[in-house]
């Protein structure tokens, strides 16, 4: 009986310290940070002491159009260099970067409907264009509005002729990025294309959203087999209508003359600046382009991403934040006529062995910033998912895009997650490549919002990952 009393009080007694120490609960982790007051003391901290519209100011203004191999790159840089350390950036540096000397020169268009006067158009030789040696190009024009009807026509059709695509983006498409890229690519606006047809230039209506006659910039790309690499020239959306209704109704000529001309290659730099990581040196690296097109000031194409990655390493030091890893941003150089700069810095980060942990880009404007583009593996664009509701207060929702198109590019091939600010871009590619991509356009208040996101997004990964 003895026995059996102590065995029942050996159960008893066992079971009651197991119950007991199930029971006990661990404390929850105290959150190292509250992302929400984190949140307001960077958007605080730029929305009233934020450098970056007056530094657009004098890149815009003081600096001006900084195309490839021009002396307003090289002020750019040093102007770069400047910023860097006025940010904070503890370590600055040039990348040599082999940039093609390209030319613009003289260059004018005219037409002349059947034994009518000649018109001057308004236009702007593609980038890196062929010219036509200073000397005036004579042809008929011949309209073509999409590629089953270039396809279509024979060599004998097109020799000899001046094309001309008057090929709108799509209105219908909400993202005008989308509808620009779609735009952008079709083989009707290759010079190369048209040229194996046995045409002898090519001439195309603006990619802009705009309804106005200012004509936008594109770079030309060549094939390396083409035998005659023809000329290539766009023309306002006014000037491109009605055209094409002169041709509709009788046979119009063109009188082509341009003096660009390509002169080999030379050296630019990469300027790079940043605050090495307390923690280890793996680097989250902020990009944009420094260079602009010889006609422009570059505003928003890209002097706004440029000055945003600057306020971004600004903020961080005026907060005093102890970054983890290094934070670090590259103005990248020739990305208008070759995108020399980006691959450059690819290159050597796998010729390095450098670890980057994320890539951030802004190359779409100084616009309200909208969202985030995600172009990453699905693992990892989870890992952002739950930060949206600290973005939703200043305006940022869309997390659902995946690609990154800019100059941060070529590091995908790295394996090496991107995002790219999503911006509402409405009103973007009215200005895009044209001489009216000025300070002005841009506005201040929507400029300071997106470096406050992209200060935020930049936070949240240092201290997540």
């Amino acid at each position: 009986m003895k026995k059996i009393l102590l065995i029942l009080f050996s159960l008893f007694f066992s079971g009651f310290l197991f119950s007991q120490k199930k029971s006990v609960r661990k404390p929850k982790p105290i959150p190292k940070f509250n992302y929400i007051d984190e949140f307001k003391k960077i958007s605080d901290e730029i929305l009233t002491n934020g450098t970056a519209y007056d530094n657009l100011g004098e890149l815009t203004k003081g600096v001006g159009p900084r195309f490839s191999a021009t002396p307003g790159y090289a002020k750019a840089t040093e102007w770069a260099e400047k910023n860097l350390k006025e940010a904070g950036a503890e370590n600055i540096w040039k990348q040599e970067v082999r940039v093609p000397i390209w030319i613009r020169g003289r260059e004018s268009l005219q037409i002349k409907a059947g034994n009518g006067e000649w018109k001057n158009i308004r236009m702007l030789s593609f980038g890196n264009s062929e010219g036509t040696g200073g000397k005036d190009m004579v042809y008929d024009i011949l309209l073509v509005n999409d590629v089953q009807e270039l396809v279509n026509l024979t060599s004998a059709q097109v020799k000899d002729k001046i094309i001309f695509v008057n090929y709108p983006i799509d209105q219908k498409i909400v993202s005008t990025v989308d509808s620009y890229l779609i735009a952008a690519k079709s083989k009707l606006l290759s010079a190369s294309v048209i040229g194996k047809k046995g045409a002898k230039a090519l001439i195309i209506r603006s990619l802009t959203t705009a309804s106005d006659d200012i004509p936008h910039a594109k770079q030309i790309y060549y094939e390396p087999d083409d035998k005659v690499k023809i000329p290539a020239v766009t023309i306002g959306v006014k000037s491109a209508d009605e055209l094409e209704k002169l041709l509709k109704k009788q046979t119009v000529k063109a009188k082509l003359n341009m003096t660009a001309e390509s002169k080999g290659d030379t050296i630019n730099h990469n300027i790079i600046g940043e605050i090495p990581g307390k923690k280890d040196s793996k680097v989250i690296v902020l990009g944009a382009q420094l260079d602009s097109w010889d006609f422009a000031e570059g505003a928003h194409d890209d002097g706004s991403g440029v000055v945003q990655c600057l306020e971004v390493l600004r903020t961080f030091k005026a907060l005093g934040y102890d970054n983890n890893h290094t934070i670090r941003v590259v103005l990248y150089a020739n990305s208008e006529n070759g995108g020399q700069g980006r691959e450059t810095y690819a290159a050597q980060v796998k010729k390095k062995d450098e670890k980057h942990i994320i890539a951030l880009g802004s190359d779409s404007g100084g616009y309200s910033p909208r969202g985030f583009s995600l172009d990453m593996s699905p693992q990892r664009r989870r890992l952002i998912f739950p930060w949206k509701e600290y973005f939703l207060p200043y305006g940022v929702y869309d997390f659902d895009q995946t690609y990154a198109i800019q100059d941060i590019a070529p590091l995908k091939k790295l394996d090496i997650p991107l995002i790219e600010l999503v911006v509402d871009t409405q009103r973007y590619f009215d200005y895009h490549h044209s001489e009216k991509d000025t300070f002005d356009k841009v506005n201040k208040r929507e400029l300071l919002l997106g470096a406050v996101v992209m200060t935020q997004m930049v936070f949240m990964i240092d201290k997540n990952w």
